[in-house]
C-alpha cells in the first residue's frame, strides 16, 4: 500500500468509527438505564397518584427502575413541565401531569411573562386518570349545602379563603369557574401543589379547595370534610349522592382533572412504540386498578391517537376558560 492508499485509509477510520458507534447505538433496545418519571407537584395529589402505581408496574413490564421525581416548585406545575419539556429526547425523562399543562403558558402569556415551555414540546403517550374536580370544605366548615357557600361568600367578599396547586393550576382555574358563575369573590391562597393545599384545608388554613375524588374520598369517608358539588356533566360512581354544579343551576360550570404520561415531541418513533405498548400493560395490571379503584378514580386510559385528540380538545375549552376569567392573583 502506497503513502497515498494509507492516508485514504486513515482518513476513512474516524468516520468508519462514527457509523459503528451510531449503529451501536440505535441497536441498543430501549430502555438499558433507569427512567425518570417527573411529577411537577408534591406527593398526595392527583399526578403523584397517578404516577407512583404507573411508575411500580412499567418497572416490572420494562425491566429496568422507574422513579417517580416529585419537582414541585411551585407555579401550578409549570417548573417541573418545563424541566421535562427541555430534557433529551431519549425516553429516559418521562413526565405525568394535568390538565393544567396548556393552560400554564397561556398564564404567562396574559401576564407578559417569558413562555416556561409550550405543549408543542410534548407527545402524548397514555392517558391514565380523569376525574370531574369536587368541591370539599373541611367538617367543621358552617356550610352543608353549596347555596349555604355562596350566600356568606356574597355576605363576605374576598374574605373567604381557598386553596390550590398554584395560580392558573386546574384547582385554580376551576374554583374561579365557579366563582365567577356564582358571582362571588374568594380569596385564593396558592400553595406548591394539591397535596400541601389538601393538608391546609385539613387544618382549618383555608375553608375550601377544588380537588379530585381520588385525593379526597379517604378524607372525607373519615369524616375530616365534606364535599358541595361536583364539576362534572354527571355524578361520579364514588359520591353518587353529591350533585353536579350543572344540577344545582350552574349551567357553565364544568371542569375535570386527568393525569396523563408525556414525552418529548422529538421522540424516537420506536421508543415511542414500545412506551405506548408498556403502558397498554400497566394500566391492565392488577394492582394499578386496585389502587385507582380504591381512591375512587378509577382507570380512564387512553392510548396516544386518542389522547392526543383529547388534550387539543380540553386544552382549547381550558384557554378559553383562562382568558375569560382574565388577571387574577
Amino acid at each position: 500500500m502506497n503513502r497515498r492508499e494509507l492516508l485514504k485509509v486513515a482518513a476513512a477510520l474516524p468516520l468508519a468509527h462514527t457509523a459503528l458507534s451510531y449503529g451501536a447505538f440505535a441497536q441498543t433496545p430501549y430502555p438499558s438505564r433507569n427512567i425518570t418519571m417527573i411529577v411537577p407537584f408534591p406527593a398526595g395529589g392527583q399526578a403523584d397518584l397517578a404516577a407512583r402505581p404507573v411508575a411500580l408496574a412499567l418497572e416490572r413490564i420494562l425491566g429496568k427502575p422507574c422513579i417517580v421525581d416529585n419537582r414541585a416548585g411551585g407555579a401550578g406545575g409549570s417548573i417541573g413541565n418545563a424541566q421535562a419539556a427541555r430534557a433529551d429526547a431519549d425516553g429516559y425523562t418521562l413526565l405525568m401531569t394535568l390538565s393544567s399543562l396548556a393552560v400554564l403558558p397561556e398564564a404567562d402569556r396574559l401576564f407578559d411573562r417569558p413562555v416556561a415551555y409550550e405543549v408543542s414540546q410534548f407527545a402524548p403517550v397514555a392517558r391514565v386518570l380523569a376525574d370531574p374536580t369536587l368541591l370539599a370544605v373541611p367538617a367543621s366548615a358552617p356550610w352543608k349545602t353549596l347555596q349555604d357557600l355562596v350566600d356568606d361568600a356574597k355576605k363576605r367578599p374576598g374574605q373567604i379563603p381557598y386553596g390550590s396547586s398554584g395560580p392558573y393550576g386546574t384547582l385554580h382555574v376551576a374554583m374561579e369557574m365557579f366563582a365567577a358563575s356564582a358571582g362571588i369573590k374568594l380569596l385564593h391562597v396558592p400553595f406548591r401543589g394539591a397535596g400541601p393545599a389538601l393538608t391546609a384545608l385539613l387544618s382549618g388554613t383555608v375553608q375550601a379547595l377544588a380537588s379530585a375524588p381520588g385525593t379526597l374520598k379517604q378524607q372525607v369517608d373519615d369524616g375530616k370534610m365534606r364535599v358541595l358539588a361536583n364539576w362534572g356533566a354527571e355524578r361520579v360512581q364514588s359520591f353518587p349522592d353529591l350533585p353536579t354544579f350543572r344540577e344545582l343551576g350552574y349551567r357553565d360550570v364544568e371542569f375535570y382533572i386527568w393525569a396523563g404520561l408525556f414525552a418529548q415531541s422529538a421522540l424516537p418513533a420506536p421508543i415511542m412504540t414500545r412506551l405506548r405498548e408498556a403502558m397498554a400493560q400497566a394500566v391492565k395490571a392488577p394492582e394499578v386498578i386496585k389502587t385507582f379503584e380504591t381512591a375512587g378514580s378509577p382507570v380512564a386510559y387512553l392510548d396516544a391517537p386518542e389522547f392526543s385528540k383529547f388534550v387539543a380538545e380540553d386544552s382549547a375549552r381550558l384557554i378559553a376558560a383562562v382568558k375569560k376569567i382574565g388577571k387574577v392573583e
